[in-house]
């Protein structure tokens, strides 16, 4: 008979105080799932494949996560998989395990906002919920999602938006696609296809670096002189930054740093519009818009493509077909030369 893995990796989910009052990760996979508050009518397998909270991941273990989910899936008897996981940095790692996802079956990552020994937790719940996403032969085919407070997102475009209250998730530009409770599930929309990315080791820096009223190009300069092969603008608006942030992109790009463009607002595509240092100009000197995707899971696209392809010129070709943006400005002119 089929069964769901669970695979744990700490975060608040599994986490309880410590005598300084301080939450940690502290519990295992079979705590987690001995704590289910109905049953999910599947057999659930557990495994352990970290025990930290997600603010400690480095991309590096990111990619150790996508890893284990595909290792998972090597065997024909598991039906999905689900992934606990901290809430602060979930965006990226499902993100990844979606670019690295080329299985039918679904991944399902889920966690909590409230504690293991809270009276109020919510992991319980959610996890019970993920399984049954993860166990229904509905949710095959849709990629790696997330499950949180009886709502199913796509990986791609969803962020965390609250730090406290127990929605923690949302995708400001296209919402959840399913709900789920207790057991019942229900899809009312299906995220369309897109590209995938070989999974290799994430071993190429990638910075963000925000813009905002005065910014100049020490922080740009300085995540650069440290090694930064890429960066990710955090721009103002549609993606605007001043002349001086656009003379530093054409300088950078010239010399081989990959520059994407996104922004810091909450909803809504980059969109080249403005110039005098605008997305027109940024874009025109090189930086890749992002479309949707927001700095958080740009950043994990950009490093995913460095690592695979150790090209520049490459990298920004593919930063620019995933991110499926029609409402950015010209390709730059470098890329189109390539095309």
């Amino acid at each position: 008979m089929g069964r769901v893995v669970v695979l744990s990796t700490g975060g608040t989910i599994a986490s309880r105080q410590n005598g300084r009052g301080a939450s940690v990760a502290n519990d295992g996979v079979n705590t987690l799932v001995g704590r289910l508050p109905f049953d999910v009518a599947v057999p659930v397998e557990g495994r352990d494949v970290l025990r930290v909270g997600s603010y400690l991941l480095t991309p590096a273990d990111m990619a150790d996560i996508a890893g284990a989910i595909r290792e998972t899936l090597a065997d024909d008897e598991v039906l999905g998989v689900v992934v606990t996981h901290g809430t602060d940095t979930m965006e990226e790692t499902a993100f990844l395990a979606d670019l690295v996802h080329q299985d039918p079956r679904p991944v399902v990552f889920t966690g909590a906002q409230r504690p293991a020994d809270a009276a109020d937790t919510d992991g319980p719940r959610n996890l019970a919920d993920a399984i049954t996403v993860a166990a229904d032969e509905r949710a095959r085919n849709r990629g790696v999602l997330i499950t949180f407070d009886g709502a199913v997102f796509p990986a791609r475009g969803t962020r965390k938006t609250q730090t406290l209250a127990t929605a923690a998730f949302s995708s400001p530009d296209g919402g959840p696609i399913g709900q789920v409770r207790e057991g019942a599930l229900i899809f009312t929309a299906a995220p369309a296809p897109l590209p995938h990315v070989e999974l290799t080791d994430l071993d190429v820096r990638v910075d963000i670096v925000a813009l905002y009223p005065g910014v100049d190009t020490v922080a740009l300069d300085a995540v650069v002189a440290a090694g930064a092969a890429g960066v990710v603008l955090e721009a103002t608006g549609a993606g605007n930054g001043n002349p001086e942030i656009r003379d530093a992109v054409a300088r950078l790009t010239a010399a081989g740093v990959v520059v994407a463009l996104s922004t810091r607002v909450h909803a809504g595509p980059v969109a080249g519009l403005y110039g005098n240092g605008g997305g027109v100009d940024l874009i025109e000197a090189g930086a890749i818009p992002t479309g949707l995707l927001r700095p958080s899971q740009a950043r994990i696209l950009l490093t995913a493509l460095l690592a695979r392809h150790h090209d520049p010129v490459r990298a920004a070709q593919e930063l620019a077909r995933h991110a499926e943006n029609p409402f950015g400005a010209r390709m730059p002119v470098s890329l189109a030369r390539e095309n």
